[in-house]
């Protein structure tokens, strides 16, 4: 989805609508390791999307974390079990997912505590 954020090498983030050919972001693999990539295109289409939601235990408790995917075989998140297609998805899978606590605005970490809905 277009409003997702992605992360940058310098430990920013950017709205995927923002990315231009010749941005530079950050990839993770399935095992938690990170490299720097260049973005090749943008292409933006209109999809059927997939809202997935997962909850984070923290210090405070629990936390939830969503995001829209588009709902097609090819797209695939990284599971305890490895990766696995988003239309496969199954309630109760573990995922492996980026959590920074931190709140942000215009992509930049921030002290400050926001709710989003």
């Amino acid at each position: 989805a277009v409003h997702a954020y992605v992360r940058t090498p310098d430990g920013g983030t950017k709205y995927l609508a923002e990315l231009q050919s010749g941005d530079e972001v950050q990839v993770v693999d399935t095992e938690g390791r990170t490299r720097e990539a260049i973005v090749g295109r943008v292409k933006i289409e209109k999809r059927p999307m997939f809202r997935v939601e997962a909850r984070v235990e923290t210090e405070e408790g629990e936390d939830r974390v969503e995001t829209l995917l588009q709902n097609a075989e090819t797209i695939k998140v990284p599971t305890s079990d490895g990766r696995k297609a988003v239309t496969d998805l199954e309630q109760g899978d573990r995922m492996l997912l980026y959590y920074g606590a931190e709140a942000r605005h215009f992509g930049e970490a921030i002290e400050e505590s926001i709710i989003e809905k």
